[in-house]
């Protein structure tokens, strides 16, 4: 089997498929139009971010019989259209969901007890106790939006915090004994957290407006370690402005492009996303949720283990 990398990932995945007797080539400098010239070449192709994948480049692809993404979502992949080609459908949300809820913990509980704040106060040389009290986690619910494999490693993590937990998913009896399913409206009434962990699909694009904001019974605080399009950013600073939302951390935003990496190439920042970087009660990664040295590992050993399954 001839498979093409064109982004660069663990060397595990190559090293493991080689062993496999799979034929292994890499191109990570060259266009999608000179990549296109060559895809007919190959059985399979191991994705990142690149570029898309949809019917033009799949209609080149006339000996494809994988596509797989080291990652969790396949959004930059014309699913049905592939399907409809044979070509079977390879992510990794196994891989990186254990990052992905480590990060959503970790960011939560140092927006609460303000840390990045008292630290950047401390190393310009202010000890400001009384301004930096935190809030507990203890007591609160916490509703998850999108319960599959990012929301339910993020429900494991909460265990032991003496929180409620709570999910609304599109997919009935979801909840297991980390997490209770419930309508969407009963997490609007009752939730003082809001973590999405949706893939990207017509129901999540701009989940998070005002109307979505509107409905909730009490101010909360907002987590996004999903995608960015989940959250209209306009929106959410206006609710912060009018603290309907109490505080947000996000480690990805609407204005990232396909690669994630582009959001400075304008100087121009948006409005709204110019007053995220200015307020205390904000907290802000890079696109870094499931991006630790052991997801690293464990999404290239997921890919191998489901293209084993294929051949």
């Amino acid at each position: 089997m001839k498979i093409l990398f064109i982004d660069k990932n663990h060397e595990l995945l190559k090293n493991e498929l080689e062993k496999l007797g799979c034929h292994c080539d890499e191109e990570y400098s060259k266009s999608k139009e000179d990549i296109e010239k060559i895809i007919h070449l190959y059985d399979g192709i191991i994705i990142r971010s690149r570029f898309n994948i949809y019917k033009d480049f799949i209609d080149k692809a006339s000996s494809l019989k994988f596509i797989a993404r080291v990652g969790a979502g396949l959004e930059s992949i014309d699913v049905d259209y592939a399907a409809s080609k044979g070509i079977a459908l390879i992510a990794a949300p196994e891989g990186n969901r254990n990052a992905v809820g480590e990060h959503a913990l970790g960011m939560l509980l140092a927006l609460f007890n303000n840390l990045k704040q008292a630290d950047l106060e401390i190393r310009q040389g202010h000890w400001n106790r009384e301004k930096n009290r935190g809030i507990e986690l203890e007591g609160k619910t916490v509703g998850i939006i999108g319960y599959g494999n990012m929301g339910k490693a993020f429900a494991k993590k909460l265990q032991g915090f003496d929180v409620k937990v709570i999910c609304y998913d599109l997919l009935p009896d979801v909840g297991n004994t980390h997490c209770t399913q419930v309508t969407l409206e009963e997490l609007q009434n009752t939730a003082d957290v809001v973590s999405f962990h949706t893939p990207f699909n017509k129901h999540s694009h701009n989940m998070f407006d005002t109307a979505f904001i509107n409905q909730f019974k009490k101010p909360f605080y907002l987590i996004n370690t999903a995608r960015g399009s989940a959250v209209k950013t306009d929106d959410l600073v206006e609710g912060l402005k009018s603290n309907k939302v109490l505080g947000a951390c996000l480690d990805v935003l609407e204005y990232e492009k396909l690669s994630f990496e582009n959001l400075f190439e304008n100087n121009d920042l948006p409005r709204a996303f110019s007053y995220l970087i200015q307020a205390d009660n904000v907290l802000l990664s890079p696109h870094i949720a499931g991006w630790t040295v052991e997801s690293n590992i464990k999404l290239s050993q997921t890919i191998v283990d489901k293209i084993t399954k294929l051949i």
